[in-house]
């Protein structure tokens, strides 16, 4: 069916060329709309109680968002400090769209917080109408910097998600600055020539402009998140490079022994054709994990990566080979490889040799590079988050170290349709975990009870907090608050992440079953990804959330993950394994349909692409380097996780742990049931027939 596909392209080429460069011109023509209507909503799921009780709270208040800013530097006993800071406060209190305006000189009564323990800063926060204009947020910004001190600092609030989503896209343009000059100059030397190594990348950039455009179209009718455009980059340029890289180095393979380029075209897909497609689906149907979820981020991340895997892998089964019949006369064919010696071959050996030993020695240390996620936490990004340059960030530890509040700590908000007795707010000051309660005043239909929680807003003493609130005795009420809204997030991914498993690891299984017609390989990959990941996900607990070695990516200890970093990464990563599982069992299958010998079909298969899987993950590695070098925590988190999980699959899984996982498991490899088997032999995606010399016997290794 692939060389069909392919021949079919090479016959259409100039067809098929101008249809691409077409469809890119109308995703180019809709991709401006896509970035009015991105949405930063993260971890927010609308059906929940808390973002029900909040949107209901939001709408009975007159308030909107706020801002907060500090003047330091200035003794707060300075008049002349006082006369600015109160002048800007009248100002500001005139702008449309603003209700209120504190500092510690307009208040009725003193605020003691206000004012910083040395007495050389002073808070200001200022408070929007539901309904303010737009403008008012820089309005307002631009006279609290006029205050006379030596250093003003705005931010939290709206400004503080702005940073966010300004963050993300300044980390996606540094990844791109950083990694593509190393990509192609890597490609350059792998592929030996320009010509080659400007295939794939042309394939990358067609792909993620075209999903661009998807994702225009697709906002139109659902929430599409702003971090999607991420999570396009990191697939997009990973995965497109990778099928390219396969295919041309296959076709320069094939060239070597065949000088028609058209007939090396169409047997390059016949093998390695069939090998992308099945790599393709199976990241794709890893990622349809992700649309189980009811997080509009979730969600659009999966339609993302979706978006741009399957088309990476239509324009490489189209595009590719119409292009390569064109020019792949120009491309230098590749030198033999040796199949009987070489370092792949040899590291076979020594595996095959001592298959126990090694997996004694390699599974203890991935499952203790994967043991510190056992205390994994997870929130929501707050000004942690940001880089250490962000004034949000700043704001927030000068609150810490110099006011003695935590800037990011957000009430428990109790909120009931109605009047509730006094008596019910004295027993929420009786609570475990209670710093006080305060009940305000005028909101129209509503009673509305703020509980501050000690500790952090989304600590676990926050959390406990709400289930306590929860299953009080008495009156109707709902809990909204960031506790809240992380404990209903998390409830939610619990409760859908069951489906989410069941159908990545179904999908793959059904996939690799259909590629291998085999039942122990699916299986056998299933359980050394899983270990992959755990080491990856570890790492990211020992960085992220412990602080060890953050100072070499620039990110303090945050005490958690964020709490959508496991899904993505999960989704992700499990898909990019099997990648690299799919190319080693492609030259392995095809190897052990031919001779029957297991040993060899390890040997061969690691030695013809252990250059090109290693290639490709060394690629992959720069692309998601680039993300690590950001500024953004949760995209660090992403970037690192799939970094650590690409290197780790590459190296320890498939060099070490797969052949000798396969050497154990001998010719049991290739087993499946006889139904299965028949099944196989109708519906198995295989361009060759199995062939197996019968001079040969079955040998288990």
């Amino acid at each position: 069916m692939i060389a069909r596909i392919a021949s079919a392209s090479i016959a259409h080429r100039r067809l098929v060329i101008v249809g691409w460069l077409l469809a890119v011109i109308a995703g180019f023509a809709v991709v401006p709309g896509l970035f009015g209507n991105l949405t930063s909503d993260v971890a927010e799921i609308s059906s929940t109680e808390s973002v029900q009780a909040h949107r209901d709270l939001r709408a009975a208040e007159p308030k909107g968002d706020e801002v907060y800013a500090v003047a330091d530097g200035r003794a707060a006993s300075d008049p002349g400090l006082k006369a600015s800071v109160t002048k800007a406060a009248s100002d500001i209190k005139a702008m449309p769209g603003v209700l209120a305006v504190q500092t510690p000189w307009n208040s009725s009564s003193p605020n003691p917080q206000a004012v910083s323990r040395d007495g050389r800063a002073v808070a200001i926060a200022v408070q929007f109408t539901a309904d303010a204009p737009d403008g008012s947020g820089d309005r307002v910004v631009s006279r609290i910097k006029a205050i006379d001190a030596p250093r003003v600092i705005v931010g939290g609030g709206f400004l503080q998600d702005e940073e966010m989503d300004a963050q993300a896209a300044s980390d996606l343009a540094k990844a791109e600055t950083i990694s593509m000059p190393i990509v192609l100059v890597l490609l350059v030397v792998v592929m030996g020539g320009i010509l080659a190594a400007g295939l794939p990348v042309l394939v990358a950039i067609l792909g993620m402009a075209l999903t661009l455009g998807l994702l225009a179209v697709a906002s139109w009718m659902t929430d599409i998140s702003v971090y999607s455009i991420n999570i396009v980059t990191m697939l997009g340029l990973g995965l497109a490079i990778d099928y390219a890289l396969l295919i041309v180095s296959r076709y320069r393979e094939e060239r070597a022994t065949n000088t028609d380029p058209v007939a090396a075209v169409v047997a390059t897909m016949s093998n390695a054709g069939r090998t992308v497609t099945f790599s393709g689906l199976t990241v794709a149907a890893s990622l349809a994990g992700l649309l189980v979820f009811p997080d509009p981020f979730l969600r659009s991340a999966g339609l993302a990566g979706m978006g741009v895997v399957l088309l990476d892998l239509a324009l490489t089964l189209t595009l590719l080979p119409a292009l390569l019949a064109i020019v792949g006369g120009r491309i230098r064919p590749a030198k033999a490889v040796r199949t009987d010696r070489g370092f792949f071959v040899r590291v076979t050996h020594l595996v095959a040799a001592r298959p126990v030993m090694v997996i004694v020695a390699t599974v203890p240390v991935l499952l203790l590079a994967a043991a510190p996620f056992l205390g994994a936490r997870f929130a929501e990004p707050d000004a942690r988050s940001l880089p250490s340059s962000s004034e949000s960030r700043q704001l927030s530890e000068l609150a810490t170290s110099r006011f003695g509040v935590d800037a990011d700590v957000d009430p428990v908000t109790v909120v009931a349709r109605g009047t509730l007795p006094p008596s019910y707010a004295d027993r929420l000051r009786t609570l475990p975990g209670v710093q006080s309660v305060s009940v305000r005043p005028d909101v129209a239909g509503l009673t509305v009870i703020d509980v501050v929680p000690q500790g952090e807003s989304q600590g676990d003493r926050a959390m406990a907090l709400v289930k306590e609130i929860r299953h009080l005795d008495g009156p109707a009420v709902r809990v909204t608050g960031d506790a809240a809204v992380l404990t209903d997030y998390q409830a939610s991914l619990k409760a859908r992440a069951p489906y989410a498993l069941g159908i990545v690891v179904l999908a793959t299984f059904v996939l690799l079953f259909l590629f291998t017609g085999s039942v122990i390989v699916p299986l056998k990959a299933l359980v050394l990804n899983t270990l992959s990941l755990g080491a990856s996900f570890g790492a990211l607990v020992w960085v992220f959330q412990d602080g060890h070695l953050g100072g070499l990516i620039d990110t303090p200890a945050l005490g958690s993950l964020s709490i959508t970093t496991p899904v993505l990464l999960f989704a992700i990563a499990f898909g990019l394994s099997m990648d690299y599982e799919v190319f080693l069992l492609g030259r392995i299958s095809e190897t052990w349909r031919r001779t029957g010998s297991n040993t060899e079909a390890i040997a061969v298969g690691l030695q013809r692409t252990g250059r090109v899987v290693t290639a490709a993950a060394l690629l992959m590695a720069v692309v998601f380097a680039g993300f690590v070098a950001g500024g953004f925590s949760p995209v660090k988190q992403v970037g690192l996780g799939l970094l650590l999980a690409v290197i780790v699959d590459a190296t320890v899984v498939r060099l070490l742990l797969m052949p000798a996982a396969m050497t154990l498991m001998g010719r049991w490899n290739w087993w499946a049931p006889a139904p299965l088997r028949r099944l196989h032999d109708r519906v198995g995606l295989t361009e060759e027939p199995a062939r197996v010399d019968p001079a040969r016997t079955l040998s288990p290794v």
